[in-house]
């Protein structure tokens, strides 16, 4: 009989999936285990292999729809087995699967048949959707859904949210009348003409008859649009930026490069120096590794440092979990594997989330410095700029000084100062700093 292949869960929270791309075409043969489609959610992408032999028989989502979990997304069989009555190659696409129960009546007819806001939550919007309609305060129990089963989609409440008008503010307390004459001894009331003023509509991105060139965001770019622009109005961004001489790195780097590879194969770069520093500075400072709940301050008792990774496509963050509980060593690999599995679209769901501090490498690029948004719910990110060599004045034991060729990096950190005031993000980065100046890093 033939095997049907179903959206499979990629995480507790994912409900829905978008699909990418197939690999193979209908008729082709196919091994188990061999990659099949890639799809995306609002976590990771990812390439998901065949889960059996066969011959690919029907596809019956196409390219670029968006279905929920569990739906039959394609068929894998003999040749010969064919199921009667179904689509030809040239006709499947993003139809129901006439032979498959729909996702809505596959579950426990009680939760099929409630209508609460709870329920509508869990089941007819993903995760993306649901914050933001609390970013915007839509109530999705009263949103239509044109998803599959009645789920609301992305694209339903950015609709919704074009065609409703701007609530208006609660009306304020009458304001004191102005002196018609400047009055020294008249309090502040920090009123401007600009509060007045109309709100400035968007200018058109080009003009009639321009020349451009006109393309849809990808998936994964509206995410990262709809994130960055989320966390520049929920975090107050505020920034600092140290100079770290990383001379001593560099040469303790050289010096153990070769023996650290035969001992743990894998390859020592910079990043790792830099990850077991701000795990020290997340230590004596535990507010950066934080979270804002309404009114309460939530310090995470364990830190996972996401390190962002720059793809062809997008970018993605991966989590090395406990990173303060391992050795250099440790954090080489786990890095280096969750790089390598990022670019070739075999990261989890669980590898991207949980991320308490994140640390972003524009330097790669030879990047001076960058100045990055927040990923929230954190409350701190660290750049890193690149290293080169420069001129430096250095003081010698003695008090003399001189100038030296050092390996000099800059490195910044955006926190929110929300919690974090200016001093606390400069002792961190002190902190940063006299570990990557000092520490030997269990290396001697």
């Amino acid at each position: 009989m033939a095997f049907d292949v179903v959206m499979p869960q990629m995480g507790e929270s994912i409900a829905e999936a978008t699909v990418l791309k197939w690999h193979r075409q209908v008729g082709d043969l196919i091994a188990k285990d061999d990659t099949l489609y890639e799809i995306s959610t609002d976590k990771v992408d990812a390439e998901i292999p065949a889960p059996a032999a066969g011959t690919l028989l029907a596809i019956l989502v196409e390219v670029n729809a968006t279905v929920p979990v569990g739906t039959v997304v394609a068929r894998i069989g003999d040749a010969s087995e064919q199921p009667a009555g179904s689509a030809p190659p040239e006709a499947v696409s993003a139809l129901p699967d006439p032979g498959a129960i729909p996702v809505s009546l596959a579950s426990p007819t009680a939760e099929a048949n409630d209508n609460s806001l709870e329920a509508r939550l869990r089941t007819k919007s993903s995760p993306l959707v649901r914050e933001m309609a609390r970013q915007h305060g839509v109530d999705l129990a009263g949103v239509p859904g044109t998803g599959q089963a009645g789920r609301v989609t992305k694209e339903d409440l950015e609709g919704l949210l074009a065609r409703t008008p701007a609530a208006a503010p609660p009306p304020a307390s009458p304001a004191p009348t102005l002196p018609a004459v400047h009055d020294p001894s008249a309090p502040t009331l920090g009123l401007t003409p600009a509060l007045s003023m109309p709100p400035v509509q968007a200018k058109p991105a080009f003009a009639t008859g321009e020349r451009v060139k006109v393309e849809p965001m990808s998936r994964m770019r509206k995410i990262i649009a709809d994130n960055m622009v989320a966390s520049r109005r929920t975090s107050a961004h505020v920034y600092t930026v140290f100079e770290i001489d990383m001379t001593h790195v560099a040469q303790l780097r050289n010096k153990h490069k070769q023996a650290f590879e035969a001992q743990f194969g894998s390859k020592l770069s910079f990043m790792p120096f830099v990850m077991m520093a701000a795990c020290k500075a997340l230590r004596a400072y535990p507010v950066a590794n934080a979270s804002v709940d309404g009114d309460n301050v939530v310090y995470k008792q364990d830190i996972n440092l996401g390190i962002a990774v720059s793809l062809d496509w997008g970018l993605i963050v991966p989590v090395v979990k406990n990173a303060d509980m391992m050795n250099l060593g440790g954090l080489a690999r786990s890095l280096n594997d969750l790089a390598e599995r990022a670019r070739t679209k075999q990261l989890k769901p669980d590898e991207i989330g949980g991320g308490t501090f994140t640390i972003t490498n524009p330097g790669v690029y030879g990047d001076t410095f960058g100045l990055p948004i927040i990923n929230q719910p954190q409350v701190a990110i660290q750049g890193v700029g690149a290293i080169v060599k420069r001129p430096v004045v250095i003081t010698g034991p003695d008090g003399t000084d001189f100038i030296a060729i050092r390996q000099m990096m800059f490195s910044s950190l955006g926190f929110d100062h929300r919690i974090i005031d200016g001093a606390t993000g400069d002792l961190f980065m002190a902190c940063v700093k006299r570990e990557l100046e000092t520490s030997t890093f269990g290396l001697e």
